[in-house]
């Protein structure tokens, strides 16, 4: 199994198909545009290798009768009267988070270093943020 590189966006799109099963089945594939090389990659593999490398640290601790949910470092935080519901929110505000830095936050110094969070943020489902949260990734 070797690499696939493409010198330019022509080639690599002359050759798309190729490409794409190239990152579908875990090849390096990349395409240079003028002097910056990206990769392509599938999306399970990149979510699943991310969910790996990345723990959510989320706390949870009960709070005035239900629960509440937090990253520590994260400016996102959410709240519940049951546990489940706590989580469900906590999903629903880390997509807010990563839609907001998708829009403005990507070049701000304290959230830059955040692109891995928000790929796995993004990438995932519901079920698969919830287990993540929950330390039940896999």
């Amino acid at each position: 199994m070797s690499a696939v590189h493409f010198e330019s966006y022509t080639e690599a799109r002359a050759h798309l198909k190729d490409l794409l099963n190239a990152a579908e089945r875990g090849q390096v594939a990349t395409v240079r545009r003028d002097s910056v090389t990206t990769a392509v990659v599938s999306v399970e593999r990149l979510r699943h290798f991310l969910a790996s490398l990345i723990p959510s640290r989320a706390e949870v601790v009960p709070e005035s009768g239900g629960w509440s949910v937090f990253i520590p470092g994260l400016p996102v935080a959410a709240d519940g009267a049951s546990f489940d519901e706590a989580i469900t929110e906590m999903i629903d505000a880390l997509r807010e988070y990563a839609e907001d830095w998708q829009d403005h936050l990507l070049d701000a110094p304290n959230h830059r270093d955040n692109w891995g969070l928000v790929q796995l943020i993004s990438l995932s489902d519901d079920d698969q943020l919830r287990d993540w949260l929950v330390g039940a990734a896999k």
